[in-house]
């Protein structure tokens, strides 16, 4: 005896379900529709789209449990070049684009642990291959990523464990983020061993206008 309901089959007292079951009967179809010669050609059309659907169905649940690592959007680039510790050039494509990391603000090259957070950032990636999450242009038109590591780290996340860079304010308000940033400053790790580290929005607007 045996029931097919909901992808669900009952065969010899073992019970089988999910899309094993539906692709197990597809098959079985596929089978019987070959032995009794009826109207095979239209059977064979119906059961073979079946399958496919089905096989589609098996390949997005693999990728959906893969985990967060790679969504639709993303895709593997080559980090070229790091200028700052939060701003590189990838190639991916044939082409090559700035991008800037999401979310953070690393301090500038002539500021205090600037040339520490580039340094940082070239360790990780440089000259690698990394996954680009999310590309999109922000509101000053710069485009901006999660730049993240083949195991799955966020570099964004490493340099502010690290001490090396800020949230930047009016991000994405990633909670995660803002908790890394605190545990930092408790621990004076980084530009936090500076009692009053001035971040780069404040930094840029006090630096002397050049006359030339």
């Amino acid at each position: 005896m045996r029931r097919y309901q909901g992808f669900t089959l009952r065969f010899r007292g073992r019970v089988v379900k999910g899309l094993g079951a539906g692709l197990f009967l597809s098959f079985r179809r596929l089978l019987l529709c070959v032995k009794s010669r009826i109207h095979w050609r239209g059977d064979l059309r119906r059961v073979a789209y079946e399958i496919m659907t089905k096989s589609s169905a098996i390949l997005c649940l693999i990728l959906i449990l893969a985990g967060p690592t790679v969504a639709w959007a993303d895709f593997v680039a080559r980090v070229l070049l790091v200028h700052e510790g939060d701003r590189l050039t990838i190639y991916h494509q044939g082409r090559k684009d700035m991008v800037y990391l999401r979310d953070v603000d690393c301090p500038e090259l002539k500021q205090p642990y600037g040339k520490q957070a580039k340094h940082a950032t070239a360790a990780y990636i440089a000259n690698r291959e990394v996954i680009v999450r999310d590309l999109k242009r922000d509101r000053q038109g710069r485009l901006t990523a999660e730049i993240v590591l083949p195991d799955g780290r966020q570099i964004a996340h490493e340099l502010i464990k690290e001490g090396l860079a800020w949230v930047r304010p009016g991000g994405s308000g990633d909670q995660g983020l803002k908790d890394m940033e605190e545990l930092a400053r408790a621990a004076a790790t980084g530009l936090w061993a500076d009692p009053n580290p001035v971040p780069p929005w404040k930094w840029k607007s006090t630096k002397p206008a050049r006359h030339n």
